[in-house]
């Protein structure tokens, strides 16, 4: 037996089935990953409160789709990059943002490549990106310091328009989404049969799909 079962909102923990129901009748069907983190009644409200912050938050919405798939597709999420590839494509997104959003490539737009250097910037660097200092002139043609690349993603962030409101709302949802991909790994989450045109697969890893 799995340590993480397919919960249905009858099986699943009282403290659970809110969520589950609520989430059921937004979507028009119980997720794999919901029926599976309900488990952990705190985890699946924690997750679906920290998104609705994230969501209201003063990031744009194209900006934070840039950020979730960031996020997931460098934690290797197959379930988050097909519901975020949906999502940007509900949206009309381009083709190509999409594309190369899924690859992990830079982003045509600078604005939007802002958003996703920073956010890379901010995990590798456990959030100590430092000030946006400019580079001493002496240094322009050296090789950059690891310190003064992040300091030049927070340069760069600020300058394509963002606030330091913003920024802090970036950590926000790298922690709302590291949760969501962490969680969605932890339990071997199935990618649902409505998802399967989206479907993405990272290096060495084989994504189960599940039908409704």
């Amino acid at each position: 037996m799995s340590a993480f079962p397919s919960h249905t909102i009858e099986s699943a923990p009282p403290a659970a089935r809110r969520t589950m129901a609520a989430t059921r009748d937004h979507w028009g069907y119980l997720p794999s990953a919901v029926g599976k983190l309900a488990t952990s009644p705190h985890t699946l409200d924690g997750f679906m409160k920290l998104n609705g912050i994230f969501e209201s938050c003063t990031l744009d919405a194209l900006a934070r789709e840039v950020l979730v798939m960031t996020v997931a597709t460098r934690n290797g999420c197959h379930v988050c990059v097909a519901i975020h590839t949906q999502r940007l494509t509900a949206m009309e997104a381009s083709p190509s943002l999409i594309a190369a959003l899924r690859d992990s490539a830079p982003l045509a737009d600078p604005r939007l490549e802002a958003v996703r250097v920073f956010t890379l910037r901010v995990l590798d660097t456990t959030g100590d990106v430092g000030e946006p200092t400019p580079r001493p002139e002496a240094q322009a043609n050296s090789a950059p310091r690891p310190e003064a690349q992040a300091n030049s993603a927070l340069r760069a962030f600020l300058a394509a328009g963002f606030t330091p409101q913003n920024a802090l709302e970036v950590v926000l949802g790298i922690g709302t989404y590291t949760l969501s991909t962490l969680a969605n790994r932890l339990v071997g989450a199935a990618l649902d049969e409505p998802l399967a045109p989206f479907a993405w697969t990272a290096k060495g890893y084989v994504a189960p799909t599940i039908p409704t």
